[in-house]
C-alpha cells in the first residue's frame, strides 16, 4: 500500500518546517504499517495556479498527480495561516479539481476507493475550521474520509512558540497522529478488498 503526503508549509528545504514535524509522526506509524511513503513538499515545487492536470513545461504538478494516482492514501499536511489553510493547500485542491473529470477503467472518478486525512499545525486556534476545507474538498474529488482522519496541534490564541518550540500538547497529537494513521490504513485495506462500484 502507498501514500502521498502533501506538505503546505510555505518554508522551502531545508528549513525546519512544524508541519514536517507533526507529519512524521502519521508517516511513522504508516510505515509499521508496511505502506510506501512519498512526501512532496509543494515549495520546492513550480505549481503554477489552474485547475488543470497539465499546464505545460515548468509544471511540476503532473509528476505529483501521477504519484497520487498510485497511492490508495492521501495526507494534507498544512500550516494556519489567518484562520485558513496555506495558500500551497489550496492550490493543491484546485490543481486536484481537475481530477473530478478524470476517470478509471470502469468509469469511476479516479479518487474513488482512495483515503485521505488532514494533518494542520498552528498556534492560534482555528484547525477544525481548516480540517473542514480541506476535508470537504476532498470528498468533492471523490476521496474517502475516514471517522478521525486527522490531527491538528496548536498552542491556543494569540502569540507564542511553535511546535517545534514547545512540548505542550504534543502527546494529544501525536496519539491522535496515530489513530489517524490506523484508521486511514483500515479504511484503505476495506475498499480495495471491497471497492466503490461503478
Amino acid at each position: 500500500m502507498r501514500a502521498v503526503v502533501l506538505n503546505c508549509t510555505l518554508k522551502k528545504s531545508p528549513d525546519q518546517s512544524n508541519t514536517d514535524l507533526l507529519a512524521h509522526v502519521v508517516i511513522d506509524e504508516l510505515i509499521k504499517k508496511d505502506v510506501e511513503v512519498a512526501t512532496f513538499r509543494l515549495a520546492d515545487h513550480d505549481i503554477p495556479p489552474g485547475v488543470t492536470t497539465d499546464l505545460g513545461p515548468g509544471d511540476d504538478w503532473p509528476h505529483i498527480h501521477s504519484a497520487l494516482l498510485e497511492a490508495e492514501i492521501l495526507i494534507f499536511a498544512t500550516p494556519t495561516w489567518v484562520g485558513h489553510p496555506s495558500s500551497l493547500a489550496q492550490r493543491a485542491l484546485e490543481r486536484m479539481d481537475a481530477m473530478i473529470s478524470e476517470t478509471d477503467a470502469e468509469d469511476r472518478p479516479v479518487a474513488y476507493n482512495r483515503v485521505a486525512g488532514v494533518i494542520v499545525t498552528g498556534n492560534e486556534d482555528g484547525a477544525h475550521h481548516v480540517i473542514s476545507e480541506i476535508a470537504g474538498g476532498l470528498g468533492d474529488i471523490g476521496y474517502t474520509i475516514p471517522g478521525q482522519a486527522w490531527t491538528y496541534w496548536n498552542r491556543g490564541p494569540g502569540p507564542g512558540p511553535s511546535y517545534a518550540d514547545t512540548d505542550e500538547g504534543h502527546e494529544w497529537s501525536e496519539n491522535t497522529g496515530r489513530t489517524m494513521a490506523a484508521n486511514l490504513h483500515a479504511v484503505a485495506l476495506a475498499l480495495a478488498e471491497r471497492p466503490i462500484p461503478a
